[in-house]
């Protein structure tokens, strides 16, 4: 028969068995990151400000890619399938994507970034659409933050507290941002806040900003112009003065710099308009695109 001092050692070792696998373990993992696909680059960077740790974001068109004729690949098909929450710019963007959402069999639910948002008119390839370049707008990406938010909270309700307090931060980074833009843009006499730019990609940025950016009519980043197209922007540019040409980080810049030479324009910076620059570049994310894009346009301009 055990002793008292037995049955008490026996007691005491089992309690430590049924211990040891949380000791075995160490700290406690961390739950797995949701998985949240953006169609680009811009939209990415709004969800991983919003989505903060909780969340792993992927960019179907990357760094400097123009999402107008962007070529899915079978990875972008596999991640769609994978993805807990998809989110699209709308307003004609992605004319790719429903394609490649059938594709994939993706079930997640799809954010429209620019819901509620008051689209404007532009003319491309001779028909007269919505302009999807709303993200241009500061207040418009306010907006863009908004819906990403409750999109977020949707399908990750336990992180509804993580993604308020993030959307608050960062929309009080962008409000900052709006002032700055305003406050750079002030410097530039109103007779100089007309320019050239190789696509009708900043309509949203010229209604915000008091800013008058002319593209070659019916050209957009699936066609070139023609040679009356640049012959017209010429003459243009030559009768209403216009004092610089800028060319964008997604486009062919030889028609800008052509339209320049022959017409004596300056040649402005680049702007980022439909894409952001990689990790090492002046436009890594949307605060140091919009930025970036002050940057160039006072350069050419306030003098």
């Amino acid at each position: 028969m055990p002793s008292r001092r037995n049955v008490i050692t026996f007691i005491a070792l089992g309690l430590l068995a049924g211990l040891s696998p949380a000791h075995a373990q160490g700290p406690a993992e961390q739950p797995a990151k949701l998985p949240v696909v953006a169609t680009f680059s811009i939209l990415a960077d709004l969800a991983r400000n919003v989505g903060g740790d909780r969340v792993e974001v992927i960019s179907l068109v990357g760094p400097n890619g123009d999402p107008h004729v962007y070529q899915p690949s079978p990875e972008d098909a596999k991640n769609l399938n994978a993805a807990k929450l998809i989110l699209v710019n709308g307003l004609g963007l992605e004319g790719w994507l429903d394609r490649l959402i059938k594709a994939s069999g993706a079930k997640a639910p799809i954010v429209v970034a620019t819901k509620g948002i008051a689209p404007r008119k532009m003319e491309e390839d001779g028909k007269i659409g919505l302009d999807p370049h709303a993200w241009q707008s500061i207040p418009n990406a306010e907006i863009y933050v908004a819906n990403i938010r409750d999109g977020l909270i949707a399908v990750d309700p336990s992180g509804a507290d993580a993604y308020r307090a993030n959307a608050s931060a960062y929309l009080a980074k962008l409000a900052d941002l709006d002032e700055e833009v305003r406050a750079a843009l002030a410097k530039i006499p109103p007779e100089r806040r007309e320019i050239i730019t190789t696509h009708d990609a900043f309509g949203y940025f010229g209604e915000a900003y008091d800013f008058k950016f002319i593209a070659p009519e019916g050209v957009s980043t699936e066609t070139e112009a023609s040679a009356r197209d640049v012959a017209k922007i010429i003459r243009q540019i030559k009768a209403e003065k216009i004092p610089a040409v800028f060319l964008e980080n997604v486009t062919d810049p030889r028609m800008a710099k052509r339209i320049a030479e022959e017409s004596g324009a300056t040649i402005g910076g680049a702007l980022y308009s439909d894409a952001l620059s990689p990790p090492d570049g002046p436009a890594a994310n949307y605060v140091d695109m919009m930025r970036n894009n002050i940057k160039q346009l006072t350069a050419a301009l306030a003098n």
